[in-house]
């Protein structure tokens, strides 16, 4: 598993942007904010191997100098929810360091004031979510904008960088409190609060599954990203999209960066992506006897601690050839 907590200011500009003039310019002018885009490229990849730990690919690298991999190589679906998560998680960090008042740049969302329709008192630490997708956009987006023409691939990348950026701005939550005596809500204060990144990474991975194929069309005078499938409609600005087909991920392929499944554990009872028939992509598994301790028994005592006994359970491990 790749790590980033140790990866500096430059090697997440390389990463992100590969060195392009207009981004050396941003790291440079803007280093109070290069640790918020570390912490958002790691909760990146570690939202992405946590949502994919069950499949083929799991968002694991072979190349430990590339946060993602040969995954990005390819127009792939799993490209498309790596651009996503990527712009999500840069976007999502620097709106957290604004509201935390860890950066001189920005702070909380001063412009939502005053009393709302609903009767409550727009008060508190909104996340200042429009600094947060506005620094992700220029910073995330400046390797494909530095491509003249925007080609097919720049176009998907673009697209799905936005569309993880949209997706946290749609998904914007109120949240309150209430004021009076003995709570009675006789005032109630509310402020806009980011969903969790796990909640982004959720929605992301529903979209991954329902990825559209597109391709570039001449669209009036204008060069677009249109379905393949005539059949389909257009999609929307949440939405991935990718054009070209996955590797199977079965075996390890170091052009494609896939680590293969073999040795990976799997589900024996499961049907699904999960089970053993398809995640050892057919090959068979071996299965192993082992032993597990665990808590059990457990007590409340009063006042107050929980005590439990250990219990041992035999379990099976199948894993793939």
């Amino acid at each position: 598993m790749t790590s980033v907590a140790s990866i500096n200011s430059e090697q997440i500009c390389e990463h992100l942007t590969g060195l392009v003039n207009k981004q050396k310019d941003i790291c440079k002018n803007n280093l109070e904010v290069m640790d918020s885009v570390r912490r958002g490229a790691q909760m990146a990849l570690e939202e992405c191997q946590y949502q994919f730990k069950s499949r083929r690919w799991n968002c694991s690298t072979m190349d430990p100098g590339k946060i993602f991999g040969n995954v990005l190589n390819d127009g792939t679906r799993e490209a498309s929810f790596v651009h996503a998560i990527s712009s999500a998680g840069v976007a999502h960090s620097v709106t957290r360091a604004c509201s935390s008042g860890e950066l001189e740049k920005c702070g909380c969302d001063r412009t939502i004031r005053g009393m709302s329709p609903q009767g409550f008192q727009w008060s508190g630490c909104s996340d200042n979510i429009a600094y947060g997708t506005a620094f992700s956009q220029a910073f995330v987006d400046a390797r494909e904008k530095s491509r003249r023409p925007l080609n097919s691939r720049a176009l998907m990348n673009l697209h799905n960088n936005e569309a993880g950026r949209k997706l946290i701005e749609y998904s914007m939550k109120i949240e309150c409190k209430c004021h009076g005596v003995s709570g009675s809500c006789e005032l109630k204060t509310c402020w806009r609060a980011m969903p969790t990144f796990r909640e982004v990474g959720e929605i992301l991975k529903e979209k991954f599954d329902g990825a559209t194929e597109v391709e570039q069309r001449k669209v009036g005078s204008r060069r677009q990203l249109v379905p393949l499938n005539p059949h389909f409609g257009p999609h929307t600005e949440t939405d991935l999209v990718y054009l070209d087909s996955s590797p199977d991920f079965c075996t390890k392929d170091p052009k494609t960066g896939s680590l293969g499944t073999s040795g990976r554990i799997c589900n024996k009872t499961s049907k699904a992506i999960d089970g053993c028939e398809l995640l050892c992509c057919g090959r068979g598994y071996t299965t192993r006897q082992e032993t597990i301790i665990e808590r059990c028994m457990c007590k409340f005592h009063w006042c107050c601690y929980v005590k439990c006994k250990e219990c041992q359970r035999e379990v099976e491990i199948h894993t793939c050839f």
